[in-house]
């Protein structure tokens, strides 16, 4: 008999007590005991168990390691499982840090995949845990069961989780992915604001058609990725680079991000997070990059107008031929949410300066940054 499945098993039992009482979250002990004090009912067991009943006709092939209590053990004795439990949580109720000690305990189990029902704070323990006992390798797959699942290693329902660990069991040939771990300011959520940031990445088995995508759809998920795609910006700047902001709500985001006054149809210059100057002239432009010590380290933020897909010529004409020429083409960094670039259709970004030799340098392919460490390459022709 070939060797058993070992399946790692942890179950924030609160992972989602906020939602249904419109807490928007479930971090932290008082949010946690306002929710139950407001009837909240606990869900993560019913959705873990939703994806380990796909399991069942395979208990003689599989054994669950996991933790004692409501964190797995319960569930997967009733589910009539081979368990063993691997950690006992340390307090009552349990903490992330009850999480983080599981995950590195099946660390040290050598078990085969980590499933794990919660949401985005989940996610991130688990991440922080592997890390911490240099595991990053380790293969790992969320049941989504909290209030914010915007992290991609999430199936897009319990009962997809349970599919793709079937298809581990029964052999089937999976891949593997690096797959984002993100999460959102609970108190600026509970404000109405989307503050989201990338933590880390966790390797999941690639069965897309069960895994979640970062979101890209809708008001909270637009912001989402313009906070994305903002804070990978403000990673890429020195605090020596002298930096122009160009026109559109895209770079509008970075500014907002750096907690900066923007002028949405024009140009700023910003330095070490500050506002060096407001809506400049092509003139002033000019005038502040050739006084600048560095030329090599002037940088341009700048995205395409949207449908159209002008990068220069449209909106942004205190960027003058004469400046551009001044700027490496490298340290032009291009924002656009992935939404904006398939509006075009196919069509190329369009380089429209009034030089068309300058035209001709910026032509080919430049990388547009469309989220935290996320990237596509796009061409970039010339008009006519």
């Amino acid at each position: 008999m070939s060797a058993r499945f070992r399946l790692g098993l942890i179950i924030n039992p609160f992972a989602g007590i906020g939602g249904s009482v419109a807490l928007k979250g479930s971090d932290g002990a008082e949010i946690r005991e306002q929710a139950l004090a407001m009837g909240a009912e606990p869900l993560a067991q019913t959705r873990t168990e939703q994806a380990l009943l796909r399991l069942q006709p395979y208990r003689d092939q599989l054994e669950v390691f996991t933790v004692t209590g409501t964190m797995g053990e319960e569930l997967s004795k009733q589910l009539g499982f081979k368990t063993h439990t691997v950690y006992q949580p340390l307090q009552s109720p349990t903490e992330a840090s009850d999480t983080r000690a599981a995950a590195e305990q099946l660390v040290n189990a050598q078990v085969d995949l980590i499933l794990f029902a919660g949401g985005d704070g989940t996610a991130r323990d688990i991440c922080a845990a592997l890390e911490a006992c240099d595991a990053e390798h380790t293969t790992v797959l969320g049941i989504p069961a909290g209030c914010k699942i915007h992290s991609g290693v999430y199936c897009v329902t319990p009962a997809a989780a349970g599919r793709v660990v079937e298809d581990l069991i029964t052999g089937k040939p999976v891949s593997l992915m690096d797959a984002d771990v993100m999460d959102i300011d609970e108190a600026a959520f509970r404000e109405g604001r989307v503050r989201a940031k990338r933590f880390g990445e966790m390797a999941i088995p690639a069965e897309l058609q069960y895994v979640q995508s970062v979101k890209v759809g809708g008001q909270e998920s637009d912001e989402l990725v313009l906070d994305a795609i903002a804070d990978h910006v403000i990673d890429e700047l020195e605090p020596d680079d002298l930096c122009l902001m160009g026109s559109g709500s895209t770079v509008a985001a970075v500014m907002e991000r750096l907690g900066l006054d923007n002028t949405l149809l024009g140009v700023d210059l910003i330095q070490d997070e500050t506002l060096v100057a407001s809506d400049q002239t092509a003139a002033q432009l000019l005038e502040q990059i050739e006084a600048h010590n560095d030329i090599d380290s002037v940088k341009l933020v700048i995205t395409l107008i949207g449908g159209q897909g002008h990068l220069f010529g449209r909106g942004n004409q205190q960027l003058s031929p004469a400046l551009l020429k001044q700027i490496k083409r490298e340290n032009i960094l291009v924002v656009a949410t992935k939404a904006k670039l398939s509006s075009l259709n196919g069509r190329p970004l369009i380089a429209d300066t009034g030089d068309a030799e300058l035209n001709q340098q910026l032509c080919g392919t430049i990388a547009v940054i469309t989220g935290y460490h996320d990237k596509v390459l796009y061409r970039v022709a010339s008009p006519g």
